[in-house]
């Protein structure tokens, strides 16, 4: 199958281009490969992906369309996965405008491609910072979802409306997946683990929000992949819509467009999650307790029952297993140089 990858520079974007890869797919890949984390991380995974004969890849700005068109001339896509984003809770209160012009500008000009080119599936990455304020617990995907607390939530829920609209006036079968705290090796340096990671390693404090009461819903990126992989079987419609009483569909009356959560719905406290760090470095962490951060929230958590009842999955690694292969990784590549 041909695939357009948007984001193959980034973390998820990388994963799930490398699996494909291997599974004897066609991906093209599109990056911007901006400096908002260190642009050798992002060369090192493109490096891997490039050492495939069944890769190519495309460099640009997801509001560059002549840059897209040109990666879609090569790829010839049967399926659109777009992963680029400009991610982050805390950085979109720092640099708001890089959020409008790639989340919601550059994601229009993707749902403008895939009209253009009517792919078998659309998937879409948007995230559990959407559920905002919401206080039901555990997170369905038919829960209200329209009081974002940070403009990285706003700009992806307005995505999920757009995506929505186009899969309706142009009948693009679409998946949006609401993506729960995704950790794993190659993660980005702004992510919890890596930052607590090496800071311990430096034995130096790590800043520990909310002084430490929250909690989230961690999922590890390879039982990420293996949910968006199986999804991408499933394009939105009457054939596979959902009707057994453990899940509820989100199929759209009007359109073939569908959300789902991917998680395991097994939320860690975080002070767990710090033991467990704690456990796989062998060391114990300094600990700089400080109030939440404006556009957190408390705790994530999800209902995985759609995925589960769409594709007979739910992600199930262990938190420990999940962090001491980061461990593994960070060890290899930092602390023996080779990043």
């Amino acid at each position: 199958m041909r695939f357009l990858i948007t984001g193959t520079g980034g973390f998820i974007g990388f994963h799930l281009a490398r699996r494909l890869l291997d599974e004897g797919h066609f991906v093209t890949g599109f990056d911007a490969m901006t400096d908002y984390y260190d642009v050798r991380l992002k060369q090192a995974r493109l490096g891997i992906l490039e050492r495939s004969n069944g890769f190519r890849f495309v460099r640009g700005r997801l509001e560059d369309m002549p840059a897209l068109e040109k990666a879609a001339e090569l790829a010839e896509p049967e399926v659109i996965v777009h992963l680029a984003a400009q991610a982050g809770v805390r950085y979109s209160l720092e640099e708001p405008e890089t959020y409008i012009d790639s989340n919601l500008k550059g994601s229009w000009s993707v749902l403008e491609l895939a009209r253009q080119l009517q792919p078998r599936h659309l998937l879409l990455a948007s995230t559990s910072s959407v559920y905002g304020a919401n206080e039901i617990i555990p997170f369905s995907e038919s829960h209200k979802a329209d009081e974002p607390v940070s403009l990285y939530a706003a700009t992806k829920k307005g995505m999920e409306a757009m995506a929505h609209s186009y899969a309706h006036l142009f009948h693009i079968p679409t998946t949006a997946f609401r993506f729960f705290t995704v950790y794993g090796p190659w993660g980005r340096p702004d992510m919890a683990l890596f930052k607590f990671v090496r800071a311990m390693l430096r034995d130096e404090p790590i800043d520990v929000y909310g002084h430490g009461r929250m909690g989230r819903d961690f999922t590890y990126i390879d039982d990420l992949v293996e949910a968006i992989v199986r999804l991408v079987d499933i394009p939105p419609g009457e054939d596979n819509r959902v009707t057994t009483h453990d899940a509820e569909d989100t199929l759209s009356a009007i359109a073939p467009y569908r959300i789902v959560n991917i998680a395991g719905g097994a939320p860690v406290p975080l002070m767990d999650f710090i033991a467990t760090v704690e456990t796989c470095l062998d060391r114990k962490a300094k600990l700089n307790m400080m109030d939440m951060q404006p556009g957190d929230v408390p705790q994530t958590f999800a209902d995985p029952s759609l995925l589960r009842a769409l594709t007979g999955y739910t992600p199930d690694t262990d938190l420990k297993t999940g962090v001491a292969a980061f461990v593994d990784w960070y060890l290899e590549h930092y602390q023996q140089g080779a990043l």
